[in-house]
């Protein structure tokens, strides 16, 4: 049994699809396939069950996983552990966060602060963040809905109210605000599931027995207010979106949806057993000792810029 054994195992696992951890390994599929038969040679017992090209993780591969999973990340902690040793920097720290709006003014703020700190952002769903925390893809994961990974720790950061967000000239142009019932069959623009907006709005919808009509479902969150302000349909869009003035860049109108829990609750999760790096470190200390938003906003006409917070 050696290292790259152990990787290509993780992979294969991961996608349960040859061919899909190949490509991500960047090996020939031959290859793969060998070594992951003399891995199970070497125990001697299989780790999936194979239905002609298909595999699945079976009991022992699960738990042997879950120990592979944790071997292979106390050897990255200790190359990054290496690295910062050796670095005259602060490290590297990765962070992934489901919509970059929400964290980018407070990363930049952090390089201004710690410039010799290597940052990256990475946009990732939920189920996305939940594997790279894991995986140690990542040091810290900004989520808009709870994360459930075994060794994950948080501290919530802000919560916001989520707004309903119309075309202008929508018969709700001017409402204070609006029920789920009343917008029952009104298109609406949202994300695909495992996002947070459409995991919002399917439990606001299912709350009073409904199921949301939609005209456009994709993959990038923040497209959504411009498919709105298109007249593509209607939409929930985070109050810091308004905060942040992106409709003097696209012209919506502004509707509080009175149904409970219309909120967002943002927190900071990472891994209790992955090493953190000095910059890591920091940055966890600087965004859990900022505000990043307030909660309920008042509704401003056409022409008047948002309350300041």
């Amino acid at each position: 049994m050696d290292l790259l054994q152990l990787r290509y195992f993780r992979a294969v696992a991961r996608y349960e699809h040859i061919s899909r951890a190949a490509e991500e390994l960047r090996v020939a599929q031959p290859s793969l396939s060998r070594t992951i038969a003399r891995l199970e040679a070497d125990l001697g017992t299989p780790l999936f069950d194979r239905q002609g090209r298909r595999i699945r993780l079976n009991q022992y591969g699960s738990i042997f996983l879950r120990h592979v999973e944790r071997a292979l990340s106390e050897l990255d902690d200790g190359r990054r552990a290496l690295a910062d040793a050796r670095d005259t920097g602060l490290g590297r720290v990765s962070v992934a966060s489901e919509t970059l709006l929400t964290i980018s003014p407070l990363l930049g703020s952090f390089r201004a602060a710690y410039p010799r700190a290597d940052v990256r952002l990475h946009q990732s769903n939920a189920e996305e963040m939940d594997r790279q925390l894991r995986a140690g893809e990542v040091d810290f994961c900004v989520a808009s809905q709870p994360l459930t990974g075994a060794n994950l720790d948080s501290i919530e950061l802000a919560r916001e109210e989520v707004l309903l967000a119309v075309p202008y000239g929508h018969w709700l142009d001017g409402r204070e605000s609006v029920t789920i019932r009343e917008i029952a069959d009104e298109p609406f623009v949202s994300t695909r599931r495992g996002h947070w907006q459409r995991t919002l709005l399917d439990r606001l919808f299912e709350a009073e027995g409904l199921t949301p009509m939609l005209s456009c479902e994709g993959n990038e969150p923040a497209a959504s207010q411009d498919m709105i302000s298109s007249g593509l349909g209607i939409g929930l869009i985070p109050a810091i979106s308004r905060k942040a003035g992106t409709e003097t860049r696209v012209p919506v109108a502004w509707v509080h949806l009175d149904a409970p829990g219309c909120s967002r609750i943002l927190t900071l999760v990472w891994n209790r057993d992955t090493y953190l790096s000095e910059a890591a470190l920091r940055l966890r200390e600087f965004i859990t000792s900022r505000p990043l938003m307030t909660h309920r906003l008042p509704i401003p006409r056409h022409g008047n810029a948002p309350d300041p917070a």
